[in-house]
């Protein structure tokens, strides 16, 4: 496999890595090697083993429980747990941040390592230090602003921050990009190269394989809990195409399935004139927003975070949020007012989240509950769930979606992130939609699971169904819509034709 020029000044070799959970071998003999002062990639589909191997370094896993060698400046170390990497030099940020809303970013960057004098927290100090580490990382916010009230860009960047208020040597970066916007990915990016430059090493966990392309000095791939290839990007331009064939083991020609472009149908969907007023906003977030839907057709909803694009969803399936709406929605042309999500089911619309672990999935439940959940009217005798009904129902749409896990009673939470995303689609699935909003449908899953779904979203459309595709990533609206809505501000900027759209046209749009 290809390898990195030698260097023998590696700040990390982790050698012969195996470990196994009840059933599963997750990593079997993986190697890796980071050398000091660079930004390291680390990629693979999901399941492939990134996280449990950064989970070995970082001491959630403790010496013993795994097989093989961590050297850390040519020392072999055995941590007991994460304090002991954190001793050693070793943070790792994780995609669900660890903050606490309700404290101030102060406070949140010396969590745990506080500064004391007299055993009494120093807060005069406090207040100092964080300033420099905010400055650091380019954060221009008062240190006493509570986390809550400021953006998740900044509140990665915080995270970095903790990370760095400990002396940080090796920082670990487990899909920091994920709910970012494209500005908040960009300045993060910047910031990591700008940590590089100052001599701290940066491991890279990211399915956004053009971000690792543009940063990384040395990409490793791992495969079905294998090593499969390392490979020096400062010596020659790798292409994204050689990583997807070491992450899936076979060619793929395109990110995008083609789709046989069958003439529209009409109208099924519409908003007139929509507005929503938000009561604990105490403003109008929704601007006289005119969009329309065909059979058959994917539209793209573009926009920066905080748009509007997952309000105008929102406000459409049921208005849960509770927003006073004005304007006019028609569905399959008849004047329609949905004030319970159960409504929007009945009259054929269905809203895959966009946070599918925290509102899209029960992660405690099997795959089986999960799928059935929205649809338990029809699966059900008297008071109980009819199993002749529930079970083909489930196992049908497990198979459509070609769910991979070993059954229908599987846990949910247990399933990678990709296979977990189709759960949270073949839910919706089961009730029969007109119209599919989905809000973010590839976030945090690797490109093999990212084609998987947009082969799904194809027979869809297919079919007949509408889809409405909500997506901070703009190769996903160019690659999968027939048009484009563009947000701003809570406001519809412009409309496009996918085949007349550019990457460099949406963004010029979205930021008004």
């Amino acid at each position: 496999m290809p390898q990195p020029q030698p260097n023998d000044d590696f700040i990390l070799e982790m050698i012969g890595i195996g470990k196994e959970f009840p059933g599963v071998k997750a990593l079997d003999d993986v190697t890796i090697k980071v050398r000091r002062g660079e930004i390291h990639g680390l990629v693979g589909e999901n399941g492939a083993g990134k996280s449990t191997l950064m989970k070995v370094l970082a001491g959630v896993y403790p010496s013993g429980t795994y097989q093989g060698r961590i050297m850390l400046d040519g020392v072999e170390q055995r941590f007991r747990n994460i304090g002991d990497s954190e001793a050693a030099g070793i943070a790792i940020i994780y995609q669900e941040l660890a903050l606490i809303p309700e404290l101030p970013i102060h406070e949140n960057i010396f969590f745990g390592h506080e500064i004391t004098r007299s055993g009494i927290i120093d807060w005069d100090a406090t207040m100092i230090e964080a300033k420099k580490v905010l400055s650091r990382i380019r954060v221009n916010v008062d240190p006493a602003t509570k986390i809550k009230d400021v953006s998740v860009g900044v509140q990665q960047l915080v995270e970095i921050g903790k990370a760095l208020s400990k002396n940080v040597q090796l920082l670990i970066l487990d899909e920091p990009t994920a709910a970012l916007s494209e500005d908040d990915c960009a300045n993060l990016l910047q910031i990591l190269c700008e940590l590089k430059s100052q001599g701290i090493t940066c491991i890279l966990i990211s399915h956004k394989l053009r971000e690792v392309l543009s940063i990384a000095d040395t990409i490793t791939v791992l495969r079905d809990g294998k090593s499969i290839a390392s490979i020096d990007a400062t010596s020659r331009q790798v292409k994204q195409a050689e990583i997807v064939k070491y992450m899936v083991g076979r060619e793929m020609t395109s990110v995008f399935p083609k789709r046989l472009h069958k003439p529209l149908g009409e109208t099924f969907f519409e908003l007139r004139d929509w507005c929503a007023y938000d009561p604990k906003k105490g403003r109008e977030i929704l601007h006289r927003l005119n969009l329309y839907v065909r059979r058959g057709e994917i539209v793209g909803i573009a926009g920066l975070r905080g748009s509007g694009r997952t309000e105008m969803a929102l406000s459409v399936f049921g208005n849960t949020r509770h927003y006073n709406i004005t304007g006019e929605m028609l569905v399959d042309g008849k004047p329609t007012r949905l004030t319970t999500s159960e409504q929007a089911i009945n009259r054929g619309i269905a809203y895959v989240t966009e946070d599918r672990q925290r509102n899209g999935l029960v992660l405690i439940q099997d795959v089986k509950f999960n799928m059935t959940l929205p649809d338990l009217a029809n699966l059900t005798s008297g008071p109980f769930i009819d199993d002749a009904k529930e079970i083909p129902a489930a196992r049908k749409f497990f198979e459509d979606v070609d769910v991979r896990a070993r059954s229908i009673e599987q846990v949910v939470g247990t399933l990678s992130g990709g296979n977990q995303q189709k759960v949270s689609l073949a839910k919706w699935l089961l009730s029969q939609p007109a119209l599919l909003i989905m809000d973010e449908p590839t976030r945090g899953i690797d490109v093999g699971a990212k084609y998987e779904i947009y082969t799904i979203m194809n027979d869809l459309v297919a079919r007949g169904m509408s889809i409405i595709m909500i997506s901070s990533e703009l190769p996903e609206i160019l690659g999968m819509s027939d048009r484009i809505y563009v947000m701003s501000n809570g406001a519809i900027v412009d409309e496009m034709a996918a085949g007349d759209a550019t990457e460099e046209a949406i963004m010029h749009k979205a930021v008004g």
